[in-house]
């Protein structure tokens, strides 16, 4: 038996998926959640053999530092092949525990993507291939990733501080090398131009 833990923003699609998966022969979904939070407590709760995401939810857990690969578990990453995100290319070159998936797959390619990964084999969705092929290696460092998805929230210098237990100076000196780094004259412009390259 093949257990599944299904991570999903859309509760109506995350029932739906759910319902065809458990119809299928050998495949069992003990949980289905709606959060990085809840992803995590499922997989330690019911140990499954394949968990399967959202693109955004596998970018949450990696912003929270949450997703370390769990020893005999697969992921399999629903994406949308127009919006390959860099954490999707982190997780391709760590195939074939991991896997990827369009969203706009047949309910029948999305089991046998499941079947896959649950015996380690890689799926790998071609657009996503070549988008890891092509893309520029990320010039920011773990840090300053985060300190830049703080900016594109909204958070001021004072809030990132506090948020990342930084002094107020040492903010500073990240925004400035990552402007530098991402050839930005504003934070708005690095916030724009780190996530077009697809590096937060």
């Amino acid at each position: 038996m093949i257990r599944v833990v299904l991570g999903h923003h859309g509760a109506l699609l995350r029932g739906a998926l759910a319902t065809v998966m458990s119809q299928e022969e050998n495949l069992e979904v003990p949980a289905e959640v709606e959060s990085a939070q809840g992803v995590v407590a499922a997989v330690a709760r019911t140990k499954p053999d394949v968990v399967v995401l959202d693109a955004s939810l596998a970018d949450e857990l990696v912003s929270a530092g949450l997703c370390e690969p769990r020893p005999g578990t697969g992921l399999l990453i629903l994406i949308d092949r127009d919006a390959v995100s860099r954490t999707c290319l982190e997780f391709a070159r760590l195939a074939p525990r991991i896997g990827f998936i369009a969203t706009d797959a047949s309910t029948a390619e999305l089991v046998e993507a499941v079947r896959s990964v649950a015996k380690g084999e890689p799926v790998i969705d071609p657009v996503v291939a070549l988008a890891a092929l092509r893309a520029e290696p990320n010039p920011l460092t773990g840090r300053e990733q985060e300190v830049l998805r703080l900016v594109s929230t909204g958070a001021t210098g004072q809030e990132i501080a506090h948020r990342l237990n930084l002094s107020s100076g040492t903010v500073r000196n990240y925004l400035s090398h990552i402007l530098a780094k991402v050839g930005a004259r504003s934070r708005i412009e690095a916030v724009l131009k780190a996530q077009e390259a697809g590096w937060i």
